[in-house]
């Protein structure tokens, strides 16, 4: 019984480690569209969250067997738990590089548009969130950590492109609209930031039973 269930957390494991790539093929192909001006990588990336979509209907059937089938100890009740958690960041990070190749595509952006730090906070996102996966293939609870203290950076990316399209609109007013359209896309960036901070704490506490949210209550 016991083998059965340790098969079926390694696939667990497996199914998580496929849905990060996803996310991360995702999040490289809208900020790759932006900077690019490439359409043809904007509909990949919206493609893509449609698999990150299946893959998290996937993984939550498989967690849900393993709670009511079988009788997980503390440990592995925490992994299962964690994963459930994790998947639902996976699945908004999707969303959101979907919704930034949405906006590439809708907006027209040209390639030497952007200011110069959005394509810095997007790579410094794809770092966060590559590194929340290898958190959990690892098990590496200072790599979570590292994670969790890097989204300053991508907040301080934030502001920074905040304060350059505020420039823009001051001197080019007319250039409002494609102003707002860049600062929707930083946003979202943000966010996946933030969804990728989840992931690590969702890791921690797979790994020790503590989570930061609760220590914070």
């Amino acid at each position: 019984m016991r083998s059965r269930f340790d098969e079926q957390l390694q696939l667990l494991n497996t199914e998580l480690i496929q849905m990060g790539a996803l996310c991360e093929t995702a999040i490289a192909s809208a900020a790759k569209a932006l900077l690019e001006s490439d359409l043809k990588l904007a509909a990949h990336a919206v493609d893509v969250d449609r698999e990150i979509d299946e893959k998290e209907r996937e993984i939550e059937t498989l967690c849900l067997k393993l709670l009511l089938q079988q009788q997980p100890v503390a440990r592995d009740l925490r992994l299962i738990s964690s994963a459930l958690k994790m998947i639902t960041d996976m699945e908004r990070i999707g969303d959101q590089a979907s919704d930034i190749a949405e906006i590439v595509t809708m907006a027209h952006i040209n390639a030497s548009d952007p200011p110069l730090h959005i394509g810095q906070m997007a790579e410094a996102t794809i770092h966060m969130v590559t590194k929340s996966i290898d958190a959990f293939v690892k098990r590496d609870t200072d790599l979570a950590q590292s994670v969790i203290a890097y989204d300053d950076v991508v907040d301080d990316f934030f502001d920074r492109v905040k304060s350059e399209l505020i420039s823009l609109i001051g001197t080019h007013p007319e250039r409002g609209e494609y102003a707002v359209d860049l600062l929707m896309i930083a946003k979202y960036f943000e966010r996946i930031g933030d969804h990728a901070t989840n992931i690590a704490e969702w890791v921690e506490f797979a790994m020790t039973g503590r989570h930061k949210g609760e220590e914070e209550a």
